[in-house]
């Protein structure tokens, strides 16, 4: 483990691209996913291209410096009276949503100060209809998440991936099948992956983790917004138990409702709905719509759920490491979305394909995700969404992939791409 913050040059290099450009760059993601970091290494950045020091600000809204600021006034002062009297500024903004009306003290510095302004944050609500209609046109969104696997492996230490193992320096050789496992338990949080920590303080890392979203990101500011179903903590974590038991799994507010009615939580449509949305603004979960295959057409019901950082799905299951298949189609999804595809659940009249993955162009892909495809019923159902009419009209011309965690297989079965999970995962594919 080599102990120090690794560059995610994907997204530095974005910051980058719109460096003194007249747009606000806001990245956004759930905590502790490296944001700060990310600012901090676009500061080193502009600190070795010659931009002397004392232009280079940062602001930590949530330290103990900047704890009485709660007013978009009180911010723009204090700002200003930082910034040297000439020059251009670089700004930095960390969890910018704690202070009220932001966007306005925001505005107001870049139309009267010669500056460049990044800020980061951790709920969706940071982008909501108030700065995208007071600034529209003039911020541009940075999605940063967790680690993806191959990330993973550039944070553990410098590595050379053979086609089974990683060989990090001369010291040790571990298989790339182990460090699947040990990535599909505890996630990809960057400081996870850079500690060394044994699993009981990974463990409990991840339980802080997943309190401070739960306190500082939805349940304060839920109440703030004046949203009392979701001030609720026992229905909050019930709900977020819930999705995080069946990531996979067609899901819709109406069957949360049932689930925790059955078990004797009483509750209705319009708070799960609440919960839901919170935890999706907080970057916690996602929903991947469901897309009907033959009508070529997004549906507005149904679909999936699945969760941003596997590390959480396992806290929230108890560690019981059970259903790794349904975790691999997770860490699937992950893979898929920070490469920048749409992805859709596939829905046909009597099939269902796990992914469709819409990228740019004519960028389309066919996903199912399986542990193993050994047994030949196994093999046969897996395949069978392909083979279907409805499916092969639509996808001529298309990638199709199956994504295989365990066990030898060819690399093709009648046109169709027979993956194994850990290069899928580490883009070699």
């Amino acid at each position: 483990m080599n102990g120090q913050p690794v560059a995610r040059d994907n997204y530095l290099k974005k910051l980058i691209a719109f460096r003194d450009s007249d747009v606000i760059k806001v990245v956004t993601g759930m905590r502790r996913c490296g944001k700060s970091t990310l600012l901090d290494m676009m500061r080193s950045h502009l600190a070795k291209d010659g931009v002397p020091t004392e232009c280079l600000l940062s602001f930590r809204m949530e330290s103990f410096e900047l704890e009485g600021i709660r007013d978009w006034r009180e911010l723009y002062r204090h700002v200003v009276e930082r910034m040297p009297s000439s020059g251009k500024c670089y700004l930095f903004f960390d969890e910018l949503q704690e202070v009220s009306s932001w966007e306005k003290a925001i505005n107001a510095l870049r139309v009267d100060k010669d500056c460049d302004i990044y800020i980061t944050g951790s709920n969706a609500f940071l982008l909501s209809s108030e700065i995208a209609t007071l600034i529209s046109g003039r911020y541009v969104e940075i999605r940063m998440h967790p680690l993806s696997f191959s990330e993973y492996l550039d944070f553990l230490g410098p590595t050379e991936v053979t086609s089974r193992y990683a060989v990090f320096g001369r010291e040790e050789i571990t298989p790339l099948d182990e460090l699947l496992d040990r990535y599909l338990q505890f996630g990809g949080l960057p400081y996870l992956a850079i500690s060394g920590l044994p699993e009981r303080e990974m463990k409990d890392y991840i339980w802080s983790t997943y309190q401070t979203i739960v306190g500082c990101d939805i349940l304060a500011r839920e109440a703030r917004r004046g949203r009392r179903a979701v001030t609720s903590r026992d229905l909050l974590d019930r709900v977020c138990a819930y999705l995080a038991d069946n990531i996979s799994n067609p899901t819709s507010i109406n069957k949360i409702v049932g689930s925790l009615n059955e078990s004797g939580t009483k509750t209705s449509h319009g708070a799960i709905d609440t919960c839901v949305s919170a935890l999706e603004e907080t970057y916690i979960f996602s929903h991947a719509l469901r897309f009907d295959i033959k009508g070529r057409e997004v549906l507005k019901t149904g679909g999936k759920y699945y969760i941003e950082d596997l590390g959480l799905r396992a806290y929230l299951d108890g560690y019981r490491g059970s259903d790794s298949g349904r975790a691999l189609e997770n860490a699937v999804y992950n893979r898929l979305v920070i490469d920048g595809y749409r992805v859709f659940t596939g829905h046909m009249r009597n099939a269902e394909i796990d992914f469709i993955a819409i990228g740019d162009g004519a960028d389309r892909k066919f996903i199912q995700v399986t542990d193993t495809i050994d047994e030949e019923a196994t093999r046969n159902r897996e395949l069978r969404p392909f083979e279907l009419k409805s499916l092969e009209k639509v996808a001529a011309g298309y990638e199709k992939i199956l994504v295989v965690r365990h066990g030898d297989h060819p690399t093709d079965i009648d046109g169709i791409r027979i993956v194994s999970a850990v290069d899928f995962l580490l883009g070699r594919f």
